[in-house]
């Protein structure tokens, strides 16, 4: 399988406490990977500490064999959607133009190069004939999406999503999961790497091709299938005992 995301030893501190602990993970190209763990487990932590938005204490991240620091254009990332302000006067296209915000010459206007990354943006989340819509009114499904773009602006080979389900119905979620799995997959370009947060692990189990269990650090990961037969993992995971009604639900729902 490709190359992708590398994270070795990585261990932050916030407020003097640790947040997370000797984490390990590898994210390939053509994979749709859900992260997956209580509240406070560190599952946001984590993401912020592989973009460098937040200081790890120890640890390294790769992109393709190299250090991070230098290909930080090849991670995209999708925060939860209460983190901007859809009341804010701007139209779609001039959303997802912002994600190229950081390949713009200082004092430059956008090029005609970022304008076609735009449109490619756009038609990969199948946003095109809204482009100038104000985000204002804009369904909760379709912010997502526009934000997913915002994120594809650089072409990014590795994306990270911090609860991209949130607030949104049945519908809308399989039709993101779907849009998601066709990111992973390169139905319209290149196989991307794609990691998300969710507290939907039905959907997880069903979509991911791999789970990936945190709880500061990472109890296990695996298939749905691999998954199943580990109890141990799930328990440790959500710090619940093993007749725990949640395991037994779990147990009976998770298939092959």
């Amino acid at each position: 399988m490709s190359s992708g995301l590398q994270v070795r030893g990585l261990e932050v501190d916030l407020g003097g406490r640790p947040v997370l602990r000797g984490v390990d993970l590898d994210l390939h190209r053509g994979e749709l990977v859900g992260l997956i763990g209580p509240n406070g487990a560190g599952k946001t932590t984590l993401l912020r500490a592989i973009l460098g938005l937040t200081r790890s204490r120890a640890g390294e991240v790769r992109v393709d064999g190299r250090p991070v620091r230098r290909r930080r254009g090849e991670i995209g990332y999708v925060p939860q959607r209460h983190e901007f302000a859809w009341d804010f006067p701007i139209s779609v296209e001039q959303v997802v133009l912002t994600g190229r915000v950081g390949g713009l010459r200082p004092g430059r206007g956008p090029r005609v190069a970022d304008w076609r990354a735009v449109d490619r943006a756009l038609g990969l989340v199948a946003m095109t004939d809204l482009r100038r819509r104000p985000v204002g009114e804009l369904s909760g499904g379709q912010r997502q999406r526009v934000l997913v773009a915002r994120a594809l602006a650089l072409d990014p080979s590795v994306l990270l999503l911090d609860e991209p389900f949130t607030g949104l119905d049945l519908p809308t979620q399989e039709s993101l999961l779907a849009m998601l799995t066709g990111l992973a997959d390169g139905v319209d370009g290149p196989a991307r790497a794609v990691l998300m947060t969710t507290h939907d692990i039905a959907s997880a189990l069903f979509a991911c091709r791999r789970v990936v269990l945190l709880n500061r650090t990472v109890v296990a990961t695996g298939s749905a299938a691999e998954l199943r037969d580990r109890p141990e993992a799930w328990s440790d995971t959500f710090e619940v005992s093993a007749d725990s009604p949640f395991l037994r639900v779990l147990a009976a729902g998770v298939t092959v």
